[in-house]
């Protein structure tokens, strides 16, 4: 019973949420401080959970797994040269796979 009210409390928690955001006023979105911020926390929001997926085993422990590492490595090149967001997925699996065929 508790596992449902937890469920439903976090239902109602985002919907209200949702409403604040909808019922914000526009002349409070239009502040060029709201927009950097709307601008960054995703941003930051991804690098924290592909830095958690990256360095955790899925656990509590960090785990250093050097496929994974590597697999992040050829995405970060990729990157870095401007491929296509499908490449970098390509090259991140490909490096993470050839890793682990290797034993690492």
């Amino acid at each position: 019973m508790i596992l449902w009210s937890v469920i439903i409390g976090t239902c109602v928690g985002c919907y209200l949420l949702k409403l604040a955001g909808l019922s914000a006023p526009r002349r409070l979105l239009d502040h060029p401080a709201v927009r950097r911020f709307a601008m960054a926390v995703p941003v930051a929001l991804l690098a924290a959970l592909i830095a958690v997926q990256t360095a955790t085993d899925g656990g509590q422990e960090l785990t250093l797994d050097p496929a994974r590492l590597g697999g992040m490595g050829a995405a970060a090149v990729a990157l870095l040269l401007r491929a296509p967001f499908l490449v970098v997925l390509l090259a991140a699996a490909g490096a993470a796979a050839g890793l682990r065929l290797l034993g690492l």
